[in-house]
Order: C-alpha cells, then structure tokens, then sequence
C-alpha cells in the first residue's frame, strides 16, 4: 500500500508560516502608522499571534516620515503625484509605506519601481518607469 493513504500520527495543522518584516527601513505616514496599530489591536482581539509578532514588530521599528521636512515641489516619501503618460492616461498616486499600500487606491510603496522612478524629481520631468510589461515614459505633472 501507498504511504499517501496511511494515517499520519498526528492530525494537527501546521504552524502558519512566520510573517517577516523585511529588510528595507519602515517609513510609515502618520495614517500609516494608525492603521499599524489598528490591526495590531484586531489581531490581539482575535488572538490572531503570528499576526500580533508581526505588527507589533512593524510598530517598533516604524519611521514616521513628516512632510514639513521635505523640499518644496520635489517628490518625496508622502507625496500625491500626478503624472501623464505617452498616451494621455493620466494617473493619481500617494507614496507611502510597504504596510499602508494598495495600488487600487492610488496608494504605492515607496520601494515599488513606479515610485522609486518619481522620486527626488520636480514637475514638468519626465521619468521612465522601467515595468514588465516594458518601459513607459511619464511626465510629473503635479506634486502635493
């Protein structure tokens, strides 16, 4: 008989697979930092562990990063950028941390390759936003 059909001595589910922070520093926008300690706090509710490990990691090391700091219409960590594309679409997004991104509300990491292209830069440049779908050149229309 195959050792697939034999019953195992244990039925117990395996342990979740550990959640890790990452290696890059945690900035955080204060928003971000909110919602760190909101799930924090579901995840304690639902004593939900391997969850709480890892927010309150993310909480510790959290960089709250503060705008006032930044240079003046230059695209920085928390800035809303719209940019235009070579075919005229024209696209609306806020760069914030790792925890706080979900690109279907225009809300993109900071390591993700389209912010890492509009980073550092001043409206009116263009910048080449390298994708696998293939490059695509963006001109920063407006930074907030």
């Amino acid at each position: 008989m195959s050792r697939a059909f034999v019953k195992e001595d244990s039925d117990r589910p395996e342990p979740p697979i550990v959640r890790t922070p990452g290696d890059n520093p945690n900035y955080v926008t204060a928003e971000g930092l909110q919602k760190l300690h909101d799930a924090l706090a579901a995840s304690q509710a639902a004593n939900d562990t391997r969850n709480v490990t890892y927010y309150e990691q993310r909480i510790e090391s959290a960089i709250v990063d503060d705008p006032a700091t930044h240079k003046r219409n230059v695209v920085a960590f928390g800035s809303t950028v719209t940019t235009l594309d070579q075919s005229g679409k024209r696209t609306r997004v806020k760069i914030v941390g790792e925890d706080e991104a979900d690109p279907t509300a225009g809300l993109i990491s900071w390591t993700s390759p389209y912010a890492q292209a509009l980073l550092d830069h001043r409206a009116g440049k263009k910048v080449t936003v390298h994708r696998p779908a293939g490059p695509v050149i963006l001109t920063i229309e407006s930074i907030e």
